[in-house]
């Protein structure tokens, strides 16, 4: 009863804290509400036993983009930005496509089933690391998506790199 507490609770406040964070007027009150939560995050995963990705969402997520958004955000001049209203006037239009991402939630979450039980137990990840087991499926079974994920993160630094040269140029 206590673990479907402590799930229940994580839920609620992630899901919450979701809804603050995009509904905020001011950005650094969103950036406050987005580190917490990234912690409430990183304590589900410290709850489902997977402390490598906790560790990795508060060192990659808290730590770097979180730092990143602060400073553009602190960058940016917002004193126009907080002067316009809250709503431009599409509230009937989003309406209507949250409805329907709900409908296509509640029919998807219908016809789920549970996937059969795979070969990385609980036994033989407590034997060998969570990271260890990480390494190998990512550098054998899923090492061509992580190959291509590398290039279009090249190819996105290269074009960062790019339009900065033109920027400095003119």
């Amino acid at each position: 009863m206590i673990p479907q507490l402590f799930f229940i609770y994580f839920a609620f406040a992630i899901t919450g804290l979701s809804l603050l964070v995009v509904t905020r007027k001011n950005p650094v009150h969103s950036v406050l509400w987005m580190l917490l939560l990234f912690f409430h995050i990183a304590s589900l995963y410290l709850f489902l036993n997977a402390e490598f990705m906790a560790a990795m969402q508060v060192i990659v997520y808290a730590g770097g983009i979180l730092v990143l958004f602060l400073f553009v955000v602190l960058l940016m001049n917002l004193r126009d930005e907080l002067r316009i209203g809250k709503y431009i006037g599409a509230g009937p239009t989003g309406f209507t496509f949250a409805a329907a991402l709900l409908v296509v939630v509640i029919m998807s979450l219908r016809s789920f089933v549970a996937a059969p039980p795979g070969i990385y137990s609980i036994d033989l990840i407590k034997s060998e690391t969570h990271a260890k087991i990480l390494g190998k499926l990512m550098y054998t079974e899923f090492l061509y998506p992580f190959e291509i994920t590398s290039l279009i993160l090249l190819v996105a630094i290269i074009g960062a790199i790019v339009l900065a040269k033109r920027r400095l140029k003119t």
